[in-house]
């Protein structure tokens, strides 16, 4: 669904780049085997193959699709901590399985198998055993979730019910990051990873352009939300270096704020926030008018909001 928005980017560029990445005798390919931190690499680069089909696979020469595959594979030599990072490999076998090559399944009913263990209820899963208070249900854990269950949910009745179960629950993450956004489109800072900024908020934008929004989520309020966060995060020329990178840290230059496995490149998962930019213009999620997000409704115009209930599964 994001096929379409490659807009003024030249997706030649885009090709190019993939090819270098993943070409096993050039200079400037991507290690995809040695050490952990590759296996969360190759999984957001199979992630963005799922979004984006067309655009990163099917146009790809027919030797940049082999080079990627075998890059692929060497990542599937990391075993994923007991924790989120089982999603990293099963949307690798996910991303094999929707452009028909090899996959193993086995993996895929192990990481949702787990999950459907880890959710804690009323919309949010454990990163692994243990509860935890940070922003991994947006980052990875509810994204990677939707798509590989819609790449491949409906091979497998168990996965075809948990994906009907996650949509609900998805949807009810949604509202609740929603109101998280304070009135000035800051949010707390709560748990590992701040460095990624805004994309803690990808499930309010995933849904957005898939049009799975819930009733209490009118499109044009999470327009209007998204663009808070965004600008609180991304606006202060702070945050960025002086060749226009992104710099670590939540809001300009912290570096403290950023832990090991934190890298600039890192930085650029808060890219997910612009999913939105997939819907065509007529959207309604860019045509309505604009509407006050819930903390801007509480806090800045004294409105009240609906009340908040929890999910009772």
């Amino acid at each position: 669904m994001l096929d379409g928005a490659v807009g003024a980017i030249d997706i030649s560029d885009v090709h190019n780049l993939i090819g270098a990445s993943v070409d096993p005798d050039g200079p400037h390919k991507l290690n995809f085997s040695d050490g952990l931190q590759p296996l969360v690499d190759a999984a957001f680069l199979a992630q963005a193959v799922l979004r984006a089909p067309h655009a990163l696979w099917t146009s790809l020469s027919p030797d940049i699709q082999r080079n990627l595959v075998d890059a692929l594979h060497q990542a599937r030599k990391i075993e994923p901590y007991y924790n989120n990072w089982l999603l990293f490999s099963a949307t690798i076998e996910a991303m094999l399985a929707k452009i028909g090559e090899p996959w193993d399944p086995v993996r895929i009913d192990y990481a949702l198998r787990q999950h459907e263990l880890w959710y804690a209820g009323d919309g949010i899963y454990k990163d692994g055993p243990h509860l935890r208070w940070d922003y991994y249900n947006g980052y990875v854990i509810q994204p990677m979730l939707s798509d590989i269950l819609s790449a491949v949910g409906a091979v497998n009745p168990h996965w075809q019910s948990m994906r009907v179960a996650h949509s609900s629950r998805m949807a009810r993450y949604a509202v609740v990051l929603e109101r998280l956004i304070g009135p000035d489109g800051s949010f707390p800072p709560i748990g590992r990873s701040l460095a990624y900024r805004c994309a803690a908020f990808q499930p309010l934008a995933q849904l957005a352009l898939h049009g799975e929004l819930p009733a209490a989520l009118p499109p044009a309020q999470v327009r209007c939300a998204l663009e808070a966060v965004i600008r609180r995060t991304l606006d202060a020329p702070e945050n960025f270096d002086q060749e226009g990178w992104l710099r670590l840290g939540l809001n300009g230059s912290q570096p403290n704020m950023a832990e090991g496995y934190i890298s600039t490149g890192s930085l650029y998962l808060c890219s997910t926030a612009f999913l939105p930019l997939g819907l065509p213009s007529e959207a309604p999620f860019w045509s309505d008018a604009a509407m006050p997000w819930s903390q801007r409704s509480l806090w800045a115009h004294g409105q009240g909001v609906a009340i908040d209930k929890a999910m009772d599964m």
